[in-house]
């Protein structure tokens, strides 16, 4: 599990989503993080912005809970950026992929961007 001083990285980010673990995801997050996600429903002009770990939180357990599988496909880190590509799967075949940009600062995520798209 997780600890208060592991630093945030790639194989980290894997295991926690791999493992749907919502609350080793949550402790990534700086108390004062931001989330913003771009998708058909909350479009650049208006992203959905998910403010604070505690909401943060609430966002990583919903999507934990759901009865899906998530790959981590690839990871890349520059100094304090970490990019990850994540494909999932519902039971009933409906596939969602995502990209996502985390802004790090101090060994947290400050900030984090995901773009997704799902199957209609």
């Amino acid at each position: 599990m997780l600890t208060k001083t592991q630093t945030v990285d790639g194989a980290a980010i894997k295991k926690a989503i791999e493992g749907r673990d919502g609350k080793m995801l949550s402790s990534f997050y700086s108390d004062d993080a931001l989330v913003r996600v771009i998708d058909r429903n909350n479009p650049p002009s208006k992203p959905r912005e998910i403010r604070g770990r505690a909401a943060i939180s609430t966002f990583w357990d919903d999507i934990c809970s759901r009865a899906m599988t998530h790959k981590v496909d690839t990871t890349i880190a520059d100094g304090d950026s970490l990019a990850f590509t994540q494909a999932c799967t519902y039971p009933d075949g409906t596939k969602v992929f995502a990209a996502a940009m985390l802004e790090m600062k101090n060994g947290r995520i400050a900030r984090q961007t995901v773009v997704q798209a799902w199957d209609e």
